[in-house]
């Protein structure tokens, strides 16, 4: 059902009935190594490029979570996924093997949650029984794309961020006991300007703000309805500027309850300037830590909004702005652990 503008409520709540998360070496070092499933000690994973490396953290992620469900790939109706490489070719090949019926989903950093709401819209209206739902990225191949490869060496200023190495899925099913998703609120894309691919924190966090109020408004709700809310990989400042956004639009929210996946990964004192980011990032601590989180019962509400930067390498060889993007799900669970 749509409520307000742009945000769905599912009747049915349909459920996350498993989730897994996996990480590379930086991330086997980090604050949450814990709740991933898997963890690399490094980035080639036994194969010739960090391209066919990143296909596999994908497959690895969707094959855990489904030995979780107790499900064979047969069982799976459709795979709604993406990552930031060219033409998805990642999430294609691992497509490849998975053998599934095929939904590629492109939202940059804002991919996992943009094919969470799509499952969830899916299964609660009789689409399918099970969906497999995720998001990957590969610092090694990313920064390749986007920035320098990492064996040029070129110095990054302290807006940049870390591209997490990991892949993060969920199968969501209309039946079965898990998290329940309750509504998703559909970004749409601001652009304010800035065209810096080392801060994208910055250019992404009005984005977010945009999102966050056009949730609460559609669901006519306080922001202090949910336990967390959660942003994708806004980092450090994009994160300060998000706050300073919310409350110079009258939203009061308290910065406990307001966390960021890109500052959560990772431990003090790892070189990752900003934070962290990647379409993984957001993937990895919602799909690992945070469920795992509401599953033992420390989370009841929160609202996952992950964010983009709908940038490419063409785009900014031609002087272009960043536009970005954040969709918003909301996930309740009432379980004991």
């Amino acid at each position: 059902m749509l409520k307000g503008h742009r945000t769905w409520v599912f009747a049915n709540k349909p459920a996350i009935i498993a989730t897994a998360a996996v990480g590379g070496p930086f991330e086997a070092n980090g604050r949450l190594a814990e709740d991933f499933d898997l963890l690399h000690e490094d980035l080639w994973l036994g194969e010739e490029s960090y391209e066919k490396a990143h296909r596999v953290l994908m497959e690895e992620a969707a094959f855990q979570a489904m030995e979780k469900a107790g499900l064979e790939k047969e069982n799976v109706q459709f795979l709604i996924a993406g990552d930031l490489i060219n033409q998805m070719t990642p999430t294609s090949f691992a497509a490849r093997t998975l053998g599934m019926p095929y939904l590629g989903v492109f939202g940059a950093c804002s991919t996992s949650m943009e094919g969470l709401a799509l499952s969830a819209f899916i299964t609660n209206y009789g689409g399918a029984d099970y969906i497999l739902t995720g998001a990957s990225s590969h610092n090694a191949a990313v920064e390749k794309q986007f920035r320098y490869p990492t064996e040029y060496g070129g110095q990054k200023p302290p807006t940049a961020q870390w591209t997490v190495t990991g892949a993060g899925v969920a199968i969501v099913s209309p039946k079965g006991d898990g998290p329940r998703v309750t509504a998703a609120t559909i970004g749409r894309v601001v652009d304010m300007g800035l065209a810096d691919p080392f801060n994208m924190g910055g250019a992404m966090a009005p984005a977010a703000v945009d999102t966050i109020e056009a949730h609460l408004r559609d669901m006519q709700i306080d922001a202090s309805y949910y336990d967390l809310i959660v942003t994708g990989d806004l980092g450090r400042i994009g994160r300060q500027v998000s706050l300073d956004l919310l409350r110079q639009h009258g939203i009061d929210i308290d910065e406990e309850r307001y966390q960021d996946c890109g500052l959560l990964i990772y431990r003090d004192g790892q070189p990752v300037l900003s934070g962290a980011s990647g379409a993984a990032c957001s993937a990895v601590v919602v799909y690992g830590h945070l469920i795992k989180r509401m599953r033992r019962g420390e989370l009841k509400r929160i609202l996952a909004v992950a964010t983009g930067a709908l940038l490419s390498p063409l785009s900014f060889q031609q002087n272009e702005t960043i536009p970005c993007i954040a969709h918003a799900v909301a996930i309740e669970y009432g379980g004991e652990a």
